[in-house]
C-alpha cells in the first residue's frame, strides 16, 4: 500500500516547492510565479456604490426622472437607450429628455457628495 501511495504522488507538485534548485530560504517557488489579481476591495467598493445609486434613484427621483435614468444608462439589467429612443417611447422631445436627465443626474450627484 505504501508504494502505491508514493507512485500516485510521484507526479504531484507542491506550490511551495522551490523551482530554482536552491533549498535556501530565498528560493523561488511556483506560488511566487502565479499572478492572481486581487480585486476584492474594488469589487466590494463597486457593489456598495451600485447599491447606494439604486437607493438614491428610488428615494430622490420622481417617476419620470427614474424611468429616464434607468433607460438611459441600462440600470437594473435593462438595455441602454439613446435620448432620441427615450423621447419616442415617452412621447416627448429629445431636448426635454436631456433636461430631465441633467436634472436627475444633479440630484444623484448631490446625494453622493453628502
Amino acid at each position: 500500500m505504501y508504494f502505491r501511495v508514493l507512485k500516485k504522488q510521484a507526479n504531484e507538485v507542491s506550490l511551495s516547492e522551490p523551482i530554482d534548485g536552491e533549498d535556501e530560504g530565498g528560493a523561488l517557488s511556483i506560488m511566487d510565479t502565479i499572478s492572481v489579481p486581487d480585486t476584492m476591495a474594488e469589487d466590494f467598493d463597486f457593489a456598495e456604490s451600485q447599491r447606494r445609486l439604486y437607493e438614491y434613484i428610488a428615494r430622490n427621483l420622481d417617476d419620470r426622472e427614474r424611468d429616464i435614468i434607468i433607460m438611459r444608462y441600462g440600470l437594473f439589467g435593462t438595455r441602454e437607450y439613446t435620448q432620441k429612443e427615450i423621447a419616442e417611447i415617452k412621447g416627448i422631445s429629445r431636448s426635454y429628455v436631456s433636461r430631465i436627465e441633467t436634472k436627475a443626474l444633479k440630484k444623484l450627484r448631490a446625494e453622493f457628495e453628502k
